[in-house]
């Protein structure tokens, strides 16, 4: 548990602002970013949910068969 502690980085309000200005002065978000962007996280979580769900399902039908 502490290994991901050393990893792990403090909110800090200043590096968001300075993010959301580089963001802003690179010419911002375009109108279709945000449905694009929520398509590809949908096209790459999906898959692994139901990968998950298949082999939880599989141990289910298994041990009670």
């Amino acid at each position: 548990m502490l290994f991901f502690r050393k990893k792990l980085k403090k909110y800090d309000p200043e590096k968001e602002r300075t993010l959301q200005d580089e963001i802003e002065a690179a010419g911002g978000l375009e109108k279709k970013d945000i449905p694009a962007m929520l398509i590809s996280a949908f096209l790459v979580f999906i898959p692994v949910a139901l990968l998950v769900l298949g082999f939880f399902g599989l141990l289910c039908f298994l041990f009670f068969m």
